[in-house]
């Protein structure tokens, strides 16, 4: 990621749709300090105590609400950074000095919801604010293998060909099929077993604008049943 922040063009702020932020109805943080949320559980104490303090946008969080008119988004002043934020833009952005805001996921919204909602945001894109989906394509905690952590790019046959799949869907810029991913394979069921981490994906394919091309990078499969695949567009 480290790589990433230096490539990009330097942004006005960041706007992160993390999986780890699934609430009813959609909401944005409207803070001037977002607090550094520590939700995990099992993980080297040294975690806990990184603080990742940067500042928020209260400006950019109304201007936000008031691009979004298929739902009424609420302005949040307690929830912050979750991990799926700060532990990547804390890599892309060590000096802290970028705003950044998170948007919720409605979690009782289908795909096609998030990829339409998307759309709505393109114009902060013009803004110069980078928008980031931080979740995983393919994400099955209860089958990863362990064991094989240490080797990279080790995948179970049904994590390979979503895996596959989805990268050429993408290319391909077939979002139909994307957004319907349960049609996609009985493969699907294993690799996407709950939308959580998938709905972050919707967002980047619904900012996509004509004629980009996605470029992706991490590009592997991790223990069995998790990728950690990024696509960029832009």
């Amino acid at each position: 990621m480290e790589k990433t922040g230096k490539e990009l063009q330097t942004p006005e702020a960041v706007l992160v749709v993390s999986a780890h932020w699934l609430t009813n109805g959609t909401h944005i943080t409207a803070m001037d300090s977002p607090k550094t949320i520590h939700d995990f559980g099992g993980f080297p104490e040294e975690l806990y105590k990184v603080q990742y303090t940067v500042p928020g946008n209260r400006q950019l969080a109304g201007e936000t609400k008031e691009l979004i008119k298929s739902t009424n988004v609420g302005l949040n002043h307690d929830w912050g950074l979750d991990h799926g934020s700060w532990t990547v833009v804390r890599r892309m952005y060590p000096e802290a000095k970028i705003p950044v805001l998170q948007l919720s996921i409605d979690y009782s919204k289908p795909a096609s919801y998030h990829y339409n909602l998307a759309k709505e945001l393109s114009a902060l894109r013009k803004k110069g604010v980078l928008i980031i989906g931080s979740g995983n394509m393919i994400h099955n905690l209860r089958m990863v293998a362990w064991d094989k952590l240490d080797q990279p790019g080790y995948g179970y046959d049904w994590a390979i060909e979503m895996h596959e799949l989805l990268r050429r869907k993408i290319t391909d810029g077939n979002h139909d099929a994307l957004i319907n991913y349960e049609s996609l394979s009985k493969s699907a069921r294993l690799a996407i077993p709950t939308p959580d981490h998938y709905y972050p994906l919707m967002y980047i394919l619904g900012l996509k604008e004509k004629n980009e091309i996605p470029t992706f990078f991490n590009d592997k499969l991790v223990g069995g049943s998790l990728n950690m695949t990024s696509v960029k567009f832009g």
